[in-house]
């Protein structure tokens, strides 16, 4: 197995009360895949992504990269936050640099760097400052410093929901030339049933209040994949219908609690 999520629940204590975030979650990612995570606002989506970088701990359960139990972040996972998190006083180029310093010496450093600057783009921007550059310009260095650090698994946590439709559609397109250039396993986050139909290989859809698996969904479309398609409506339609039958429970959750109090 590549990667393996085995019974991992997650709690938080406050008081007398227990939130319970995560119940029971059991994912398989195999080498190469693209899965995407989407669910509800608070169903702990970006928490199991957390706990996958070692971030965060399970309060029970295990979760296991290559044979290995993932405990504390490591270079094997790259991350990507919907901010882009660049050093604001460092070029494009150094932020790329940044994390290769300890592992080679700085012409090698900067030979990788614009290799990955290359390949989301980049390449005329070397020497500008974050923030000479657009929202979904900063995002495409985060990807090339994640990448060049050659991680097993690239973690992408909503890395395009700050920005405009048309810069995301744009990223959406590069995205998926990286992933088939690069051949990584991505697990990706996102809000949007557009964007993981387009992107993914799965989809696994996330319910809430605990946050569970509420079905696998396999996209087994060819590429690229365009919103028109008969097929992608289809599974828009199932995924919504998932979704909204997730919202309407809690819905009626809130009211039942509202009620006896």
């Amino acid at each position: 197995m590549f990667l393996t999520i085995s019974n991992v629940s997650k709690q938080y204590s406050n008081q007398n009360t227990v939130n319970q975030v995560l119940s029971d979650i059991n994912i398989t990612v195999n080498e190469g895949e693209f899965v995407s995570l989407l669910g509800p606002s608070g169903c702990g989506k970006s928490t199991l992504l957390s706990m996958v970088a070692g971030l965060t701990k399970p309060s029970s359960g295990e979760i296991m990269l290559q044979g290995n139990p993932i405990t504390k972040p490591g270079k094997d996972r790259g991350m990507v936050f919907q901010q882009a998190a660049l050093f604001p006083w460092l070029t494009v180029e150094e932020n790329v640099m940044f994390p290769l310093k300890k592992e080679m010496d700085k012409k090698q450093a900067k030979d990788r760097a614009h290799h990955f600057l290359s390949m989301v783009q980049l390449s005329n921007f070397t020497n500008h400052s974050p923030h000479e550059l657009s929202g979904g310009m900063q995002q495409r260095v985060a990807i090339a410093r994640a990448l060049a650090m050659d991680p097993t698994v690239l973690l992408m946590d909503e890395p395009f929901g700050a920005l405009d439709e048309q810069t995301r559609s744009r990223l959406h397109v590069e995205l998926e030339k990286i992933w088939l250039d690069t051949k990584k396993t991505i697990l990706f986050v996102t809000h949007s049933i557009q964007e993981s139909i387009k992107l993914s290989d799965r989809i696994l859809v996330m319910g809430t209040r605990p946050g569970v698996i509420l079905e696998d969904i396999k996209i087994d479309l060819p590429r690229p994949r365009t919103h028109s398609k008969e097929e992608v409506v289809a599974l828009e339609t199932k995924i919504l219908k998932l979704l909204e039958s997730e919202i309407e429970k809690v819905a009626r959750e809130e009211l039942a609690y509202a009620s006896s109090r």
